[in-house]
């Protein structure tokens, strides 16, 4: 996860996780390790370039393609 989407869900979701499922201890809640972006392209039958300029538009670390 991103930097910015890792602090925004200790200091957003933990806590209202807490609130909303009566616990006791921040540990209880499951830490969110990894998000996932999938984006289909119809466009990259024709044109293989459309998945290296994809690929570009997302921002963070560098990301996995699958072709």
């Amino acid at each position: 996860m991103s930097g910015g989407l890792r602090q925004r869900y200790a200091t957003e979701a933990v806590p209202a996780l807490q609130k909303q499922f009566n616990y006791i201890n921040r540990m209880q809640i499951r830490a969110c390790p990894r998000s996932f972006v999938n984006i289909g392209l119809g466009e990259a039958l024709t044109n293989p370039k459309a998945v290296d300029a994809a690929v570009g538009d997302l921002a963070g670390r560098s990301p996995a393609s699958i072709r």
